[in-house]
């Protein structure tokens, strides 16, 4: 299959990544709007499409573009998955001409764990190191008005 690439979304791409990843994500599920496009709107993102269709993956990575970036939000459309897709978005991600020479990258993920790896991921070798601060609840919380 043949992949294009991009760092530019039209607005059907953000409707078809915002559903992806508000709906059927086990990571961001109910995700308000405003919040995906904020986050949109502070990252790098990245579209994955096939020829004459429309979106069929989607990432982005949150950097400073000089020592780290943190991949997230990695969805590949269920219909091509198994096609390479996974594998073309990681090579752009990782080619982008903005993520290079980054000293530390990372994601968080309970999937694809061989694929990530062919890429260099791996398990911390210290994850004793790592701390998390995670509000599983937060968009529950912004959907019903709460703070």
């Amino acid at each position: 299959m043949s992949w294009s690439i991009s760092n530019e979304l039209s607005q059907d791409d953000i409707d078809t990544a915002f559903r992806w990843i508000s709906a059927e994500s086990y990571w961001a599920k109910g995700v308000p709007r405003p919040v995906f496009e904020r986050s949109l709107a502070n990252s790098l993102c990245f579209g994955l499409r096939d020829k004459g269709e429309g979106l069929r993956g989607f990432a982005r990575v949150v950097t400073d573009k000089a020592t780290f970036a943190y991949l997230c939000d990695v969805f590949v459309c269920p219909s091509v998955r198994g096609q390479g897709a996974g594998k073309a978005l990681m090579q752009a991600i990782l080619e982008h001409p903005e993520l290079q020479l980054l000293r530390r990258w990372m994601l968080v993920t309970r999937d694809a764990h061989r694929l990530y790896a062919r890429y260099g991921f791996e398990t911390p070798q210290n994850p004793e190191r790592l701390m998390v601060r995670l509000d599983p609840d937060i968009y529950a919380r912004l959907s019903s008005g709460e703070p």
